[in-house]
């Protein structure tokens, strides 16, 4: 014997994974933009050279420095591109997602190639710093890589997979807009109280949220 409460379960909507919850994903993302932001900070070459090559400023002991956001320029453009996708998400409805997600793999998977070059050649990646520091390019040099051109491209990953993992979790995600489509069976109704968006949402379809 089928009652109203059998009809209510049956009609309810799926329990939400974990992974696939909208914080979870976008906080994620967010995350490791920002983590990549701050990895681009960080000493990425140390170019040791001749003592008589270097300049005033550049320590013959030490070393010159090559931030990240020196030797792979577009990695911090590309992080905050990640950054504003992962934000953009957290609003976008159906359609909006794909476009953010295609962004924002995109961006990661330019973090990855250009952090991978950096580790493939580094002295390619210092001769801007090089020249600049001290008016010499194309000199024999060595060139040590620190841990962080590697970091960047675990982050790089993570990033890609988490924006990927928008995709497959969108569906859970409670329709906003009115170009949300509602899953079959579903009440178009939210499950909480109607706030503002839900309000105008209503009143461009035509209803009285009132």
């Amino acid at each position: 014997m089928t009652g109203p409460e059998s009809t209510v379960t049956s009609t309810s909507r799926p329990a939400v994974p974990r992974w696939a919850r909208k914080s979870t994903l976008v906080l994620a993302i967010v995350a490791l933009a920002l983590a990549v932001f701050g990895i681009t900070t960080q000493t990425w070459l140390t170019v040791h050279l001749d003592p008589t090559q270097l300049g005033q400023a550049v320590s013959s002991q030490d070393g010159l420095q090559v931030q990240g956001s020196k030797a792979a320029t577009t990695v911090t453009a590309l992080a905050l591109v990640a950054l504003a996708g992962g934000l953009a998400a957290s609003i976008a409805g159906r359609i909006a997602r794909w476009i953010v997600t295609v962004i924002t793999v995109l961006a990661a998977v330019g973090i990855v190639g250009a952090a991978v070059l950096v580790l493939a050649d580094p002295q390619a990646a210092a001769q801007g710093s090089i020249a600049a520091a001290t008016g010499i390019s194309g000199s024999n040099v060595r060139v040590d890589v620190t841990v962080f051109p590697a970091l960047a491209v675990v982050a790089g990953a993570l990033l890609g997979i988490s924006a990927l993992a928008i995709v497959p979790a969108g569906r859970y995600w409670t329709a906003r807009t009115k170009y949300d489509t509602v899953p079959a069976g579903t009440s178009a109704a939210p499950a909480g109280p109607p706030d503002d968006i839900d309000s105008w949402d209503r009143l461009s379809r035509g209803d009285d949220p009132t």
